[in-house]
C-alpha cells in the first residue's frame, strides 16, 4: 500500500451448481491463498456461492438457506484474513431476491451491492427470479447485526484516502450508463465487476475491449472476475475469463479457459488519482447521495510485480513501435509543413552535426519538403566542424545530407571562435563553460544569418530529454525558430532514427545505423589522441534512459523522489545499482528546476505525446521555483 499501490486478484470458484456448502469451502480456500499473496483486494465471481445457473432453483427456500449458510461460514472461516473480498451471493429483502455481490473483510459482511440492470434477452433470464436493486438503500439483518444494502455503497479504507471500492455486477457494465460512472464520479478509484459472462466467439475481445476502455473513461482500475466452466453447461458455456486493467492498460489477464486459480498485479492508485486531479474534465459529484462503509487493512508495503517499462516512451513491440515512428514523424513533419507555408519560406536551414538530434530533424525536414512538393536541395543544412568535431561525425553529416539530398554547406567555426575568445579575452586553453558555449553560440549565429540570406526558417534539433536538463546553451542550440524535436525525448529519438534506418535504402540505412552507433556528444571538446570523441554526454549528466524515466513520472504523473526512485529500481534492476539510481535522480531533479529558464522561452515546436514541456502548453512552471521538498525527500531514501 506504500506509494499508492494495492494488491489486486480475480480468483476462479470451481462452482458446483446449487451446492453452497462446497462453494463456500472453494470460496474460502481462494481467500487464504490471496491472504497469503498479500491481496488487498480479491474478487470473486457472480452468484459463486450457489452457481449462476441454478434457473428456477432460485425460487427455493433451501438454495436460499443454503446460501446464506454458505455465506455466514465463508466469513467465519476467514476472520483475521486480509483482504477486501467480492463475492457473489443471491439475498432475499423485503420479499424480493436480489442478485447481491457481498463485500466481505476480516470475516465480517461489511456490505450488499445488488445488481442494477438485469440481462432479460437471449440466453438470460434474470427478471424471471431476481429484482433490480436500482435505487434500494437499507440494510439486511446478517448473524443478528444490520447491514447495508444497496446500490449507494462504497468501500472506503479507513487511512489510506485513495483506496475506495465501487462494486457493479456483469451487465452493469453493458449498460449505456454503468454504475461505474456516478461510483468514480464519487471518488471510487477501483471497480470491482463479480461477472458470469458466458462464452461465444467474439465476446472475449468485446469484453476486454469494454473492460479497456472503461477503466479508461473513468480514470479507474477495474476488477473483473467471471464465471468459470464449473457452471451449468445445459446450453451455455462460461470461461474463467478475468481481467484487471488500469486506465485503459490490462495490466493482468487470465484468458477464456485459462488455468489460473488466481490472477494477480498491483494497481496505482496515487497514479488514478493524479490523472484525476489533472484532467479538469473527470468532475466529482456535488451531492453523490453514497454512503460510504469503511474497512480497515494493515497498511503494509505491496510487492511490485506488474511490469514496469525502462524505457516508458517507448512502445515494447516491434509493429507498434513502428507505428508509434510513424505517427511521430507525421506529426512532426505536419506542423513543420504548416510553419513553412504560414512564413513562405524558401529554404529550411538545419544545423547538422552527425548526431542522432540534428539527424532526426533533417529527417522530418525532408519530410515536409515532400509533403509541400518543394525539391529537397532547397533544405540547407551546414556542417560547422569546430574543436572537438571528430572525422567519423564530420563524415556521418556529409553522407547524411547525400543520401537525403539536401544541400550542404561545410562553414568551420574556429577561427571565428578564436578571435571571439581575444574580443573577450578568454584564455583557449581554459576549457570552460565559456569554451564550450562560444562555439555553441556561433553556429546559432551562422545558421541564423543563413536563413536570413536565404529567406529560411532555422530548424531546432534539441530534445525533450536536453529541455528537462537544460543541457543546450541557452541563446545557442537552445534557440531556433521551429523546433520540430521537442517534445520527442532522447530514448525515442533513437529508436524513431533506427525505424527509418530499417526502411531506408542501402545508402540510407548505413549512414543512419553508424548515426545511431556513435556515442551522445556536443562535441565541444578537442577529441582523443586517437580522434575519437572525448566528451560523452551520458558520462557527465548520466544515462538517457534513466533520465527519460525520471522526466515521464515526474511530469507525467507528478510522482514524489521517494516513488519514483523506487520504480527505477524496480525497473532497471540488475542495470544499475541504488546509489547510481540516486545519484542520477538528485542530478535530475537539481538541474529540471535549476533549468526551468531555458525553457521558459523554447520556440515552439510540435506536442507528439502525453508528455511536453513547452511554456504555452503542457508545462508551467517559475523559472525560481525551489527544488528543496524534491532534494529534501532523497537526502531521507
Amino acid at each position: 500500500m506504500k506509494d499508492g499501490f494495492i494488491k489486486t486478484a480475480a480468483g476462479s470458484v470451481n462452482t458446483a451448481v446449487a451446492d453452497p456448502e462446497a462453494n463456500a469451502e472453494e470460496a474460502v480456500r481462494r481467500i487464504r491463498q490471496a491472504d497469503a499473496a498479500g491481496v488487498n483486494l480479491l474478487v470473486l465471481p457472480e452468484l459463486c456461492l450457489t452457481g449462476y445457473t441454478c434457473g428456477d432453483l432460485f425460487y427455493s427456500d433451501t438454495l436460499l438457506q443454503g446460501a446464506l449458510d454458505a455465506l455466514e461460514r465463508v466469513c467465519k472461516d476467514t476472520a483475521g484474513t486480509y483482504p477486501l473480498v467480492i463475492l457473489g451471493v443471491p439475498v432475499m429483502r423485503g420479499g424480493k431476491l436480489y442478485n447481491c455481490a457481498a463485500a466481505i473483510q476480516g470475516g465480517e459482511l461489511l456490505a450488499l451491492v445488488p445488481k442494477t440492470f438485469l440481462p432479460n434477452y437471449g440466453e438470460f433470464y434474470e427478471l424471471r427470479q431476481f429484482t433490480s436493486g436500482e435505487g434500494a438503500r437499507g440494510e439486511v439483518t446478517f448473524r443478528g447485526r444490520a447491514v447495508p444494502f444497496g446500490t449507494d455503497i462504497i468501500l472506503c479504507h479507513d487511512r489510506m484516502g485513495a483506496y475506495k471500492v465501487g462494486i457493479e455486477l456483469c451487465e452493469d457494465l453493458w449498460a449505456p450508463c454503468p454504475p461505474s460512472e456516478a461510483l468514480s464520479r464519487s471518488g471510487a478509484a477501483v471497480i470491482a465487476n463479480c461477472s458470469a459472462s458466458n462464452e461465444t466467439i467474439g465476446k472475449a475481445e468485446y469484453r476486454r475491449a469494454l473492460v479497456s476502455s472503461t477503466s479508461a473513461r473513468l480514470l479507474c482500475a477495474y476488477v473483473y472476475c467471471s464465471a468459470g466452466p464449473g457452471e451449468s453447461t445445459q446450453d451455455i458455456v462460461f470461461s474463467q475469463h478475468h481481467i484487471i486493467a488500469e486506465n485503459g492498460t490490462i495490466l493482468a489477464e487470465n484468458p477464456p479457459f485459462g488455468g489460473a486459480e488466481l490472477v494477480c498485479t498491483e494497481v496505482d492508485l496515487n497514479r488514478l488519482c493524479g490523472e484525476r486531479h489533472r484532467q479538469t474534465s473527470f468532475t466529482l459529484l456535488p451531492e453523490d447521495g453514497y454512503r460510504r462503509v469503511t474497512f480497515s487493512q494493515p497498511m503494509r508495503e505491496t510487492a511490485l510485480t506488474r511490469s514496469v517499462a525502462k524505457n516508458p516512451f517507448v512502445p515494447d513491440s516491434g509493429s507498434e513501435l513502428s507505428a508509434r515512428a510513424e505517427a511521430i514523424l507525421s506529426i512532426q513533419a505536419a506542423g513543420l509543413k504548416k510553419r513553412l507555408e504560414h512564413t513562405r519560406a524558401k529554404t529550411a536551414v538545419v544545423g547538422i552535426s552527425g548526431g542522432l538530434d540534428s539527424c532526426l530533424a533533417l529527417l522530418v525536414t525532408a519530410r515536409a519538403f515532400d509533403l509541400i512538393k518543394k525539391p529537397r536541395k532547397d533544405i540547407i543544412a551546414v556542417t560547422m566542424p569546430c574543436f572537438g568535431t571528430t572525422e567519423r561525425t564530420k563524415s556521418n553529416a556529409v553522407r547524411l545530407c547525400a543520401a537525403l539530398g539536401v544541400t550542404l554547406r561545410d562553414i568551420p567555426v574556429g577561427q571565428a571562435v578564436e578571435l571571439h575568445f581575444r574580443d573577450i579575452g578568454h584564455d583557449p586553453e581554459i576549457r570552460d563553460v565559456t569554451y564550450e558555449n562560444c562555439q555553441a553560440r556561433e553556429r546559432t549565429q551562422v545558421i541564423m544569418d543563413i536563413a536570413n540570406q536565404e529567406g529560411g526558417l532555422v530548424i531546432g534539433t534539441g530534445d525533450l530529454s536536453e529541455l528537462a536538463l537544460g543541457w543546450a546553451t541557452y541563446n545557442g542550440d537552445h534557440m531556433s525558430m521551429y523546433g520540430v524535436n521537442s517534445s520527442v525525448p532522447k530514448t525515442l529519438v533513437r529508436y524513431i532514427v533506427g525505424h527509418v534506418a530499417g526502411r531506408a535504402v542501402p545508402e540510407l540505412s548505413g549512414v543512419l545505423s553508424d548515426i545511431l552507433a556513435t556515442p551522445v556528444s556536443p562535441e565541444l571538446l578537442p577529441a582523443d589522441k586517437n580522434g575519437a570523441i572525448s566528451q560523452k554526454t551520458e558520462d557527465l549528466v548520466g544515462p538517457y534512459e534513466l533520465h527519460d524515466f525520471f522526466l515521464y513520472y515526474l511530469l507525467r504523473f507528478g510522482f514524489s523522489p521517494a516513488k519514483i526512485y523506487r520504480l527505477a529500481k524496480y525497473a532497471f534492476a540488475g542495470e544499475y545499482g541504488d546509489e547510481t539510481i540516486k545519484k542520477w535522480l538528485r542530478v535530475f531533479v537539481r538541474r529540471f528546476f535549476a533549468q526551468q529558464f531555458k525553457r521558459s522561452c523554447m520556440p515552439d515546436g510540435p506536442k507528439v505525446g502525453s508528455a511536453a514541456l513547452s511554456p504555452r502548453g503542457d508545462w508551467r512552471m517559475p523559472s525560481d521555483a525551489a527544488a528543496s521538498l524534491w532534494l529534501e525527500e532523497l537526502d531521507k531514501l
